[in-house]
């Protein structure tokens, strides 16, 4: 049998109320989102609330094979739901500090980060294991969230850094706990670095490329074809100089 190598038996840990304070947060923000929509009732905002703020946590225990901390108390839940129907309440006063609340949402995201990492750590699993269950802590109250409203999921598509801010975050954290850091050190790191790549993405409009700008081949062959478009239209070249093309490939059979 395969002995298991546990990297580090530390958690990275907050004081409870900031960890209610983040978890609260997230609901906000979910109760916020949920709330743009005309035909989602109080349950419907309070779940969606619920699942921004504890969803990411339950993935992530569920993945490491652990109770979800979010049902070994009642304070996770209680505090998820409060925070949701006052984010439902008070939405046209909170839209006007929208820039506060995304402060502070990127230092919660690098928390649920370095707490993920480390407590999958902790818990025998190896690096590279960790690092995705610390970023799917960090995010994934917004995936559960976007698939129980079916929408596209954010963090798969062209935006600002999200998932990929979490992503270097939670590399970090697993690498200074690998060469023994202290899991705080590490923790404070990973909150500092992910909050500062999501606040620049924002305000620079970073984002990973689509793709489809990877395939090179592609993008020349659809210029190719705009610009005989464009031509035929301008009357620049006529149809009848247009060579004939086999639309089964160069290594078709030839027609008849």
């Amino acid at each position: 049998m395969r002995k298991l190598i546990v990297v580090s038996t530390e958690i990275f840990a907050i004081h409870p109320a900031l960890e209610s304070a983040a978890l609260g947060l997230g609901s906000l923000q979910g109760a916020l989102f949920a709330a743009t929509f005309k035909r989602i009732d109080l349950l419907g905002v309070a779940l969606i609330a619920v699942t921004c703020g504890v969803g990411g946590g339950i993935l992530r225990d569920t993945m490491i094979d652990i109770t979800p901390a979010a049902f070994s108390s009642n304070v996770h839940l209680l505090v998820a739901i409060t925070t949701g129907m006052l984010g439902m309440l008070l939405q046209r006063m909170l839209v006007k500090v929208d820039t506060i609340l995304n402060i502070f949402d990127a230092l919660s995201l690098g928390a649920f980060a370095a707490i993920g990492t480390t407590k999958a750590l902790a818990y025998g699993l190896p690096v590279v294991p960790s690092i995705m269950i610390g970023t799917f802590a960090a995010v994934g109250g917004g995936i559960l969230r976007d698939i129980f409203l079916n929408l596209p999921i954010a963090a798969m598509h062209v935006g600002s850094f999200y998932a990929i801010a979490a992503v270097v975050g939670c590399t970090i954290t697993a690498t200074m706990t690998y060469f023994n850091a202290d899991a705080t050190a590490a923790g404070i790191t990973c909150v500092i670095v992910t909050a500062a790549l999501r606040l620049l993405a924002m305000f620079f409009g970073w984002s990973l490329p689509e793709q489809r700008a990877f395939d090179r081949k592609r993008r020349r062959k659809a210029h190719e074809v705009e610009e005989t478009i464009k031509a035929i239209r301008t009357h620049t070249i006529k149809l009848n100089s247009i060579p004939d093309i086999n639309p089964q490939g160069p290594n078709a059979t030839p027609r008849e």
